[in-house]
């Protein structure tokens, strides 16, 4: 059965050439390969929303939040998408993880393979530990991770390498653990990973633009204490 309309997204940022939201999580992207009646896509809400044609300029993924780039104009999405290759944008996200870590800040180089068909390829994330606590026995830590490239599931499974699984990562920390952690926490099925912050300058006007996402209610629910700093 199709759904009805899907609530509006919120705006971070806009100007004539780019637009930047706040994703929900569950919203796709962009049209899956093999589209469901159900799908909420992050685009084609966006192009009604504001009437516009709209281009994505990264992904993220499904069960992730957070800041997502869209722009309205080709040579601008081309030169953003040059300068993402570059390593010219810069983002931040915030993970909510299982454990403890053995060190305030590290880095994980540990390559990615994407599926067993294809090569194991260079992927680096650095992590700072911002915070940790403990609920009802269980060490949670609040960790902010900048990725220098940009692999399949790399933060998460470059967490789950320092043996930090994020909350509710369903696909790498597994069922009965996420279920139990969601119970726990109160924060049912939702994954604790935000896509926090985006870093760039404008491709028209030159100026650095830095777009946030606003604190995820269900972080400030883990770590009330650091969210309301």
């Amino acid at each position: 059965m199709t759904q009805g309309p899907a609530s509006p997204l919120n705006i971070l940022y806009q100007d004539e050439w780019l637009v930047a939201v706040d994703k929900p999580a569950g919203h796709l992207v962009h049209p899956a390969d093999k589209p469901q009646d159900d799908d909420l896509v992050t685009m084609k809400i966006l192009r009604d929303q504001i009437g516009r044609l709209v281009y994505n300029i990264h992904r993220i993924d499904r069960p992730t939040t957070g800041v997502l780039l869209f722009s309205i104009d080709h040579e601008v999405t081309r030169h953003l998408h040059h300068a993402l290759e570059q390593h010219e944008m810069q983002k931040s996200y915030l993970a909510i993880a299982s454990g403890t870590p053995e060190t305030n800040q590290w880095q994980c180089h540990e390559a990615i393979q994407k599926n067993e068909n294809t090569p194991a390829r260079e992927a680096h994330t650095s992590f700072i530990l911002l915070k940790k606590t403990i609920v009802n026995g269980q060490p949670l830590a609040l960790i902010s991770a900048t990725p220098h490239t940009g692999r399949f599931h790399q933060i998460r499974r470059h967490l789950l390498h320092a043996d930090l699984p994020i909350i509710g990562d369903y696909r790498y920390a597994g069922i009965d653990q996420s279920d139990r952690m969601g119970k726990l926490l109160g924060t049912g099925t939702r994954m604790l990973l935000q896509s926090k912050s985006i870093t760039f300058d404008h491709p028209v006007t030159g100026e650095s633009i830095c777009i946030e996402a606003p604190a995820d209610p269900l972080f400030s629910r883990c770590f009330p204490d650091y969210f309301a700093s």
